[in-house]
């Protein structure tokens, strides 16, 4: 059995070394649940994107993840691109920065992470603008505990028509 399973392990190796480096993702593909949370989207969220824009650059950063800064609702939040969340998912301090409060008694459950359920708030944000790129009515969650850095999910990226990662540079346009 062993003997013939290393020939297809090879071949499997031979074949992923012959595909280009560089990847293009699509935006909006909540299939790729490999990021650090898993968010799971209200049914019936509606986004939608206004204005003409220019692409956004994002140059990757030392720790491997790609960082945008967000403008929602007029206050500067910095936010880590997480193609796999199907929302923004705020932490308890930016959460607070925008001026939005919870009780333990409102938490439910929203998704699953690497340590096990995850527990928030839902919330809508009004605008969140990167760069040029704008969408109003943006679905999000507070997550109180557990979250150092808020994350940049679906609900902005899905009103961004291309992703596209190239080396260590990523592009919102």
């Amino acid at each position: 059995m062993l003997k013939l399973l290393a020939p297809v392990f090879v071949l499997a190796v031979a074949i992923g070394w012959s595909f280009p480096r560089d990847l293009v993702l699509p935006a909006a593909d909540p299939a790729d649940k490999t990021h650090h949370y898993v968010i799971e989207e209200k049914p019936g969220a509606q986004n939608v994107g206004s204005g003409s824009f220019d692409a956004v650059e994002l140059e990757r950063q030392p720790d491997g993840h790609f960082y945008a800064e967000a403008d929602v609702g007029g206050a500067p939040i910095h936010l880590m691109v997480d193609t796999g969340a199907s929302m923004i998912a705020l932490s308890a301090a930016d959460a607070r920065k925008l001026g939005f409060d919870w009780h333990a008694s409102e938490l439910q459950h929203v998704g699953r992470g690497v340590n096990g359920d995850v527990m928030g708030k839902p919330v809508q944000l009004d605008r969140v603008t990167v760069g040029d790129l704008q969408a109003d009515n943006v679905e999000a969650v507070i997550i109180p505990e557990g979250l150092d850095v808020s994350l940049l999910g679906q609900s902005f990226l899905s009103q961004v028509e291309n992703v596209q990662i190239e080396g260590d540079r990523m592009t919102l346009n």
